[in-house]
């Protein structure tokens, strides 16, 4: 099992307004939006090789997005070592297995994982 990737994603209150925030006083581009039509939940922003999501809710601090090859193996090693499981691994629509995990020190990772057949 490997951890592949990482950035963070920060909760915010207004979507648009954030992500138009990014792109056209940082420079930061769209690379990916969830859904793909329609009002987006979710947008993941590239400026140079770094990534920066951004998530529709109540504006709150922000999660660890880490990847790993094997969402369920990376909990239980995540678990053994003191994190705390917050939502276990399920499949989501977009693709992707996730799971919620508290580190020893209080911070939220998310985890993903592609599913096989995505």
């Amino acid at each position: 099992m490997a951890y592949t990737e990482a950035f963070p994603v920060i909760t915010v209150s207004d979507l648009p307004a954030a992500s138009a925030f990014y792109r056209d006083q940082m420079g930061f581009t769209e690379q990916y939006r969830f859904p793909g039509e329609g009002d987006p939940v979710f947008v993941t922003l590239a400026l140079g090789t770094s990534k920066l999501s951004l998530a529709a809710g109540p504006a709150a601090d922000f999660d660890l997005c880490v990847y790993a090859d094997d969402c369920d193996a990376a909990v239980r090693q995540l678990r053994d070592a003191g994190a705390e499981v917050l939502e276990e691994p399920a499949d989501q629509p977009w693709g992707e297995r996730m799971a919620r995990l508290r580190d020893p020190s209080g911070h939220r990772i998310l985890l993903m994982a592609p599913l096989d057949d995505a």
